[in-house]
């Protein structure tokens, strides 16, 4: 099966309703929370050129959206989607490095997060430098635990005073950071004669 993997354009505003349909359809058949969003919403995310979407043809196969936070500090790839439909084909991982990628290009000293229940979506972060962390770890803005509040786990968020809920935190360095890390300090180290 082709698939259209891009950075989202205005002509695809039109997919919005579908999108928020599909993450509240996807949320109930696992039981557990993707922060529900409205069809205003989404289309400002693709206005603002912060989203992925995946077609098949015509249709909507996927989606993916950039959140940030920490005036900057913190980019969260949110609402990772993928049609029934399309499932088992690689979709999902296509789209999580197309946001990966995109996040990375516009907020460069952004570190990047998620929190799942889904042990794909773990898979595919590991895949992509990030690394399980603690809650603390992750922006503490009320505006991001607000997104919490339409998942039925969130007593369990909120009882815990937001250090563990049934979600995984995870975290990958910025595109700075990562850069740094790269470079060979070898000559800098100094070997004493013994």
């Amino acid at each position: 099966m082709e698939f259209i993997v891009e950075v989202a354009q205005p002509e695809h505003e039109k997919y919005a309703e579908a999108i928020c349909n599909e993450m509240r359809e996807s949320a109930k058949a696992r039981g557990t929370g993707i922060a529900e969003r409205k069809p205003e919403y989404i289309v400002k995310k693709i206005q603002e050129g912060k989203a992925v979407i995946a077609l098949q043809g015509d249709t909507f196969a996927g989606f993916c959206y950039i959140e940030t936070w920490g005036h900057g500090k913190y980019v969260a790839n949110s609402g990772l989607i993928v049609a029934p439909d399309f499932r088992r084909y690689g979709l999902a991982t296509r789209i999580k490095e197309r946001i990966f990628g995109l996040s990375r290009d516009k907020y460069p000293d952004a570190r990047i997060f998620g929190i799942t229940t889904s042990l794909a979506v773990m898979k595919i972060n590991s895949s992509l430098g990030y690394e399980p962390v603690t809650f603390s770890e992750l922006t503490q803005e009320e505006a991001f635990w607000a997104g919490c509040k339409s998942c039925p786990n969130y007593d369990i968020l909120e009882r815990n005073q937001r250090r563990m809920c049934l979600c995984t935190a995870m975290l990958a360095p910025s595109k700075n950071e990562l850069e740094q890390m790269k470079h060979d300090l070898s000559d800098l180290i100094v070997v004493a004669n013994v």
